[in-house]
Order: C-alpha cells, then structure tokens, then sequence
C-alpha cells in the first residue's frame, strides 16, 4: 500500500472543525478519509467512480 500522507480537507469542508472529509490523491485514485477519525481507516474509490459518486450526490 502506498504511503498516505498529503491528506487534504474538501473544499466544501468548513472551518468550524465539525463534519469534515478529507482525500488524498493516488495514482489512479482517491482516497478518503473522516478528518475526525483520521486513524479510522480510509476508502480508496477510482477517479470515475468518484466522479460518478459525486455527480450523484449533486443531482
């Protein structure tokens, strides 16, 4: 597994420190992880996948 360590919050996370997604960018992927629990465990999701997903999420 490749090593995780550029993790960066979502532009529509907010400052205020409650419900925040952070991602961090593979190769040919995404990883995501809940920036309160950051030792929680991530998913890793392809870049169409991800696209869909969030296509999905706005409609």
């Amino acid at each position: 597994m490749e090593q995780l360590g550029n993790w960066r919050k979502s532009s529509h996370s907010g400052g205020n420190g409650g419900e925040c997604v952070e991602v961090a960018s593979l190769p040919h992927a995404v990883a995501i992880r809940d920036s309160k629990d950051p030792d929680g465990g991530h998913l890793v999701i392809d870049r169409a996948s991800l696209r869909a997903l969030m296509a999905q999420i706005k409609h």
